[in-house]
């Protein structure tokens, strides 16, 4: 596989120039700000999610400003690793597992995603976003399992989960609406996911200071 070999798959992208996709390019500053904005209450592995999401902000900067294949594996990875995390986080503190069976709780996204990302695919027009489409399903399943146990954490979950529905949206739609819409509307991707990622750092934090399952 080329790694240099240029990628164009953004309605924003008119060129190979850096600053092809200004917007698209600048709204990941979103990203940042989130990041910093949870981390003064961020504890433990709340902290590691914060660093995780500023660094979902770099890699998307350089994928939208560089436009190659390396940058965008250096766009999905992180992303990637900051769903493992809070899988494995939710599993420790909404739970209250063990470490070992959290990490394997965690592991078990993969073939699921894998599974789940194949029959999204089969829906018109979803496209790439059915990679993603399995995560909003996830959130919502944790959010209706923990409805009794922890409520006010399941309403977070359920919102998180419903943002990202919205961000999904935005993303898939990119492409069609390219025609009516030059500037596209994958910027849109960001920002709410940036504030989704927050918010879902936020509710991790809330049920730690409720006194949550593990307290871990």
């Amino acid at each position: 596989m080329d790694w240099t070999a240029a990628v164009d798959g953004y309605c924003e992208r008119l060129g190979p120039a850096f600053w092809a996709e200004p917007v698209n390019a600048v709204t990941n500053a979103a990203f940042l700000i989130a990041a910093l904005w949870v981390w003064r209450g961020a504890r433990g592995i709340e902290r590691v999610l914060a660093v995780v999401l500023f660094a979902i902000g770099v890699g998307s900067f350089l994928f939208h400003t560089l436009a190659q294949a390396w940058a965008g594996l250096a766009d999905v990875l992180p992303i990637l690793l900051f769903i493992l995390l809070y899988v494995y986080a939710a599993n420790r503190h909404f739970w209250g597992w063990p470490a070992w069976p959290s990490v394997l709780g965690a592991a078990a996204f993969v073939p699921y995603a894998v599974v789940l990302g194949r029959v999204f695919a089969l829906v018109p027009g979803l496209g790439g976003s059915a990679a993603y489409a399995p995560v909003p399903l996830l959130i919502y399943a944790y959010a209706l399992a923990l409805r009794r146990r922890a409520p006010a954490t399941a309403r977070g979950l359920a919102l998180g989960a419903t943002i990202l529905v919205a961000s999904l949206t935005a993303r898939t739609l990119d492409a069609p609406l390219c025609a009516a819409i030059p500037l596209g509307t994958h910027f849109l991707w960001h920002v709410l996911n940036a504030i989704m990622l927050g918010w879902m750092i936020v509710v991790l934090r809330r049920h730690r200071l409720a006194g949550g399952a593990a307290g871990r």
